[in-house]
């Protein structure tokens, strides 16, 4: 077969183009900085770059779940915390009335101290985080608790209802008939859990309910409802029954007696509760610091997978420009003969 200069021509032509292309592929890997440019280029490499940013992404929402979830549990830990002071102290007041010597004067000055209690702790229940109440269940807009006065004009501590209404005086039925509303101070809380996603299918619960707090049972099993205790005691610093409604001779010395227990026993179960919170505060922080960790194998896999050796690559365009620059050297001397090179 003859060569002819033709042939050389389209030779060198097809092989510069290859050597362009080369050219311009590392300059682009170069620029961007990426191996891959499109899935074409190796779809098994871009399948799993996809499938790592969509694990680094969901890892990354994962991160601000536990942030935002440790933060809650902080406000949690901190309001159950100002609930036991106040317990405590309501504690303390009560071990005091045992002393005789007090005057009905000093027992109503405790009684009114005890009064501003019921109502501290029914703001401490309403503590608001990021736009939720934290003891308000699943139903975080709704305030769980409020505070009214009776017809003693005692503080009562008390649920809000579903619909957001402060319940009246259950004492003054007709309150509620002016509003035409049916229902009363008992009206159910919200106990519903609050989970939260802080890896892929682990799910976790965090909230603490303002029912869990003041309904529970004690070491005995005996079904303890800390806002009819509160009741009970202001009721008996007035020398009444426990709901009020009539004088009792013994009112004084239940203070000392059930009340009391009642109280060490809602403190305990407080205790009980903020050890609960702690332990799923260090176990956010552990799913955090597995969280930051598998987000930075998450990233080296990922740079691995696309990113380029940018002094690899450098190498490469310097070899490939050396490669370029003798093919057109050589070209020069291919196409250089002419017809009247023939002629001669």
């Amino acid at each position: 077969m003859r060569v002819t200069n033709k042939m050389l021509s389209n030779s060198f032509l097809r092989d510069m183009r290859v050597n362009l292309e080369s050219m311009k592929t590392l300059q682009q890997q170069m620029t961007s900085g990426k191996e891959i440019r499109k899935p074409s280029d190796d779809p098994f490499r871009v399948a799993r770059t996809m499938q790592l940013h969509s694990d680094i992404n969901a890892n990354k929402q994962y991160n601000t779940n536990i942030v935002d979830t440790i933060n809650w549990l902080d406000t949690t830990d901190t309001a159950i915390g100002q609930l036991g002071n106040s317990l405590q102290r309501i504690r303390e007041l009560l071990v005091g009335t045992g002393n005789g010597a007090y005057s009905d004067n000093e027992r109503k000055a405790i009684k009114d101290e005890i009064n501003e209690k019921i109502g501290e702790m029914a703001q401490i229940l309403n503590t608001n985080f990021d736009g939720q109440y934290v003891f308000g269940g699943t139903r975080g807009t709704s305030k769980p608790t409020t505070s009214y006065k009776d017809a003693n004009g005692n503080t009562v501590l008390a649920y809000v209802q579903r619909d957001g209404i402060t319940p009246l005086d259950p004492a003054v039925p007709e309150q509620y008939a002016q509003l035409g509303m049916i229902g009363s101070v008992s009206a159910p809380p919200n106990t519903s859990v609050r989970k939260v996603e802080v890896s892929q299918g682990v799910i976790m619960d965090y909230n603490v309910a303002a029912g869990s707090v003041l309904e529970f049972k004690n070491e005995k099993g005996e079904s303890i409802d800390l806002r009819n205790t509160l009741a009970k005691i202001v009721n008996h610093f007035d020398g009444k029954t426990d709901d009020g409604s009539a004088v009792d001779d013994n009112a004084y010395s239940k203070l000392n007696n059930g009340d009391l227990q009642e109280i060490t026993d809602t403190i305990t179960n407080l205790l009980r509760i903020r050890s609960e919170v702690g332990a799923k505060q260090n176990r956010m922080d552990s799913a955090k610091n597995k969280n930051e960790d598998q987000n930075f194998n998450f990233t080296e896999i990922l740079s691995h997978t696309e990113d380029i050796d940018i002094t690899e690559k450098t190498m490469e365009y310097a070899t490939m420009q050396t490669v370029y620059m003798a093919s057109l050297q050589t070209s020069a001397r291919v196409i250089q003969p002419s017809l009247i090179d023939y002629l001669r």
